[in-house]
């Protein structure tokens, strides 16, 4: 073009205050966005008009400042009528933001309506502002950023509508009515200074009117700056007050809207109503309250209500009113009204504070519920609960009763089930141990094995008694004790046989304590009870068993019964030992003499022999024969030769030591073993027989059999032999040669050679 481009520059505390104003401006138009949407009628358009020019106000002082911040180095004049053109160019596109905003619903087609008037009225606006400068120089626009900035201000007033539309109705200031004024407070600037960036001054010499223009100093800024803020602020402070107003109607109309549906809903419940104010004082009652009580409502209200109370519960209800009035606590009582019969009726009364806001009581709301019949009910159900209680308790002191006994009958049974418990434990123990002394009594081989048995096992069968086993001498002129337990208390060792008493019946004697009737010598100074059982065996008595009770009482019956097969194993016992004892002396000894036998000297000699090699010691052998023993037989008969035999073993029992052995070897032929003797203290002890049995007299039948004499071989071990069979051949052989030289003398028998040796000799 040839002209110079003019630079120009922005003071910032302008751009700043710019954007103050467009947000402040944003800010308004959200606002009144809200009452131009609330309001009515003619409101409706006082409220669009008021608001279009405060926006469109706050929107053009925004646009002005923003031009004014912009400094040429050239005077520049502003054609008034032009400004004022723009002016209303943003006033009438705030009108159609705010008329656009307050519809019912947002529609597409009127949202980009109202967006394209909105933004062409605010970039008109822009562009008409910028036609009122006055200045030597040339603007020219450039296409591009010039259409960037309208459609800028027209997707602008799109978003602006859509924020506006959604907080609309929010009457308070909330984050996001600020955030959304922020938005379009920022988004009308970069409009602006888009619109700013679209346009290239050039210096002109081309004279220009100065016809109605002015100059703006710095004090016009101020002056339209303050001016848009006091117009905007007098349109919100104006919204605030007609908000505040419309909320104080709404809120009477609607207290008077609650108190009518109140008072109406009181006279349509079938229950007494009543409300009081904050001090207590009632101030109005249903229709229900005065039917009921016959009062009127000079005599209701305040504190008259009281009159309709019966005269016991008036100081009760007064007390508790005046507490929770004071306390502000519900209240809730039961007391009877006053009814126009002139009778009384139970009510429930209850009592609910109505608050406001800051918790302070505004209204007390009451109700009578009318309970008569139910306090009625309630007494019969009193009486039948007393009568049902009362029939309760008596079958619960017979149940307690009947479970007392029940418990006490469970008690003795347990009791009793215990003592059959021990009871069959003690028998058991019993039969075990009786089992057990059975054995070991079949494997006593002696009477005194028996009876250590018995003394061992008596205690454990009868641990509550002491005892004796008591038995017959082999004389059988005495009872001798042999046996007792558990410290036995006898007088002493050995009794006459009549001295028992179960001797002389045959049967268990029992004697009580303190009975001094038929009581045993061997139990004299006894002071406990006691019974003895005789041991019978094939009609025999053997002995007693004698029991002492060692506790106090008498013993029963079960006791005896044990008793008495305790004796029966006992007796049983003693009776097949002695047997055996019979048999076996049967067995190994001679019936005529008493002497051991032939047999039981072949035993005897067989152990005697074996021990007495193994020790190495000497065993005696003397073989005797009764001198011409025949002519005692042909002379004085058979009877007197057993009589000779019967004398002549007497008296070699007597001549012998208690070790030795004298056995019958046959006939008139005897034999003495001599265990651990010498050949010469066996041949001493055969002289000493012979001699002395030359001095044995014999008698039979009153006459004399004259004297006796006898033949001795004498052998010794190991001299005559090693063997039992040598030393009875060698002591044979000297008996017959004392036979053969002339009878009556002792010959020791010829020292024997081994068969080694015999063999060797031979040789």
């Amino acid at each position: 073009m040839g002209s110079a481009i003019l630079q120009g520059s922005y003071d910032y505390r302008l751009v700043a205050l710019s954007v103050t104003l467009a947000m402040f401006a944003a800010y308004t138009a959200l606002d009144l966005a809200g009452r131009v949407t609330a309001a009515q009628r003619q409101a409706k358009w006082f409220w669009l008009a008021g608001g279009a020019a405060s926006m469109g106000l706050g929107i053009w002082s925004m646009h002005y400042i923003g031009m004014l911040a912009f400094s040429l180095p050239v005077p520049v004049l502003y054609h008034y009528p032009t400004v004022i053109l723009s002016l209303l160019a943003a006033i009438a596109a705030s009108a159609v933001a705010l008329f656009t905003v307050s519809r019912k619903r947002m529609r597409l087609g009127s949202l980009l309506a109202g967006g394209a008037v909105m933004g062409g009225g605010i970039a008109a606006m822009h562009y008409i502002g910028m036609a009122a400068m006055r200045w030597p120089a040339k603007a020219v626009y450039r296409p591009v950023p010039f259409g960037l900035s309208v459609a800028l201000a027209v997707a602008i007033s799109l978003a602006a509508l859509v924020l506006a539309f959604q907080v609309r109705h929010e009457q308070k200031t909330t984050p996001r009515k600020l955030l959304s004024a922020l938005v379009m407070g920022s988004a009308v600037p970069l409009m602006h200074y888009t619109g700013m960036a679209a346009v290239r001054f050039y210096a002109s010499n081309i004279p220009f009117s100065v016809q109605s223009t002015v100059r703006i100093s710095s004090l016009g800024i101020v002056a339209i700056t303050v001016t848009s803020f006091l117009v905007m602020t007098v349109a919100l402070a104006t919204a605030l007050l007609d908000r505040i107003l419309a909320m104080q109607a709404a809120v009477v109309d609607s207290a008077r809207d609650a108190e009518a549906r109140l008072r109406m809903l009181a006279e349509a419940i079938p229950q007494i109503v009543w409300t009081a104010n904050p001090e207590g004082a009632v101030d109005y009652c249903n229709q229900r309250w005065y039917q009921l009580t016959g009062l009127t409502a000079e005599q209701t209200l305040g504190a008259g209500w009281s009159n309709g109370l019966h005269p016991d519960d008036r100081p009760v209800a007064w007390r508790n009113w005046e507490k929770v009035v004071l306390t502000g606590q519900p209240f809730e009582m039961e007391y009877r009204l006053l009814t126009a019969a002139g009778g009384f009726r139970w009510h429930l009364v209850r009592a609910t504070p109505m608050r406001d806001i800051g918790g302070t009581i505004v209204k007390w709301f009451g109700a009578c519920t009318d309970i008569d019949d139910q306090m009625r009910h309630q007494e019969v159900l009193e009486d039948q609960l007393k009568q049902h209680t009362a029939a309760l308790v008596d079958a619960n002191t017979r149940l307690q009763l009947e479970m007392c006994e029940r418990e006490q009958a469970q008690q003795e049974l347990n009791q009793q089930s215990e003592r059959m418990v021990l009871d069959l434990t003690k028998r058991s123990n019993r039969a075990i141990n009786l089992a057990k002394m059975a054995e070991m009594l079949q494997s006593c081989a002696a009477v005194p094995d028996a009876c250590s048995v018995v003394a061992v096992m008596a205690p454990k069968v009868f641990p509550e008694l002491r005892g004796a086993l008591l038995l017959f001498s082999s004389s059988r002129e005495a009872l001798e004790t042999c046996a007792t337990w558990s410290d036995s208390d006898l007088s002493g060792t050995a009794f006459q046989p009549h001295d028992c008493w179960a001797l002389r019946s045959g049967h268990t004697h029992v004697v009580s304590s303190g009975d001094r009737t038929g009581r045993c010598s061997h139990a004299a100074g006894l002071q406990s009870s006691y019974f003895c059982v005789p041991l019978l065996a094939h009609g025999e008595a053997l002995g007693i068993l004698h029991f002492q009770m060692i506790g106090p009482g008498d013993p029963t019956e079960p006791i005896l019964l044990v008793a008495a097969t305790f004796a029966e194993q006992v007796v049983l016992s003693v009776a097949n030992i002695r047997l055996r004892e019979a048999l076996r002396n049967q067995s190994v000894r001679d019936p005529l003499t008493g002497l051991y036998n032939r047999r039981y000297l072949e035993e005897i000699m067989e152990r005697e022999t074996r021990r007495a090699v193994r020790s190495e010691q000497g065993l005696g052998l003397l073989m005797l024969d009764l001198d011409d023993f025949k002519k005692f037989n042909d002379t004085f008969g058979h009877d007197a030769g057993d009589t000779v035999l019967r004398e002549s073993a007497s008296f070699l029992l007597k001549s012998v030591r208690v070790e030795d052995v004298v056995c019958r070897f046959g006939g008139e032929e005897f034999v003495v073993v001599l265990p651990m003797a010498s050949l010469e203290v066996t041949q001493a002890r055969a002289e000493r027989i012979r001699s002395r049995l030359q001095e044995l007299s014999v008698t039979h039948q009153g006459q004399s059999l004259g004297a006796i004499t006898v033949s001795i071989g004498v052998a010794e071990l190991p001299q005559h032999g090693t063997t039992s069979k040598e030393l009875l051949e060698s002591a044979d052989a000297a008996l017959y040669r004392a036979k053969r030289e002339g009878r009556d003398r002792v010959v020791v028998a010829a020292i024997r050679v081994p068969s080694e040796m015999k063999l060797t000799q031979r040789r």
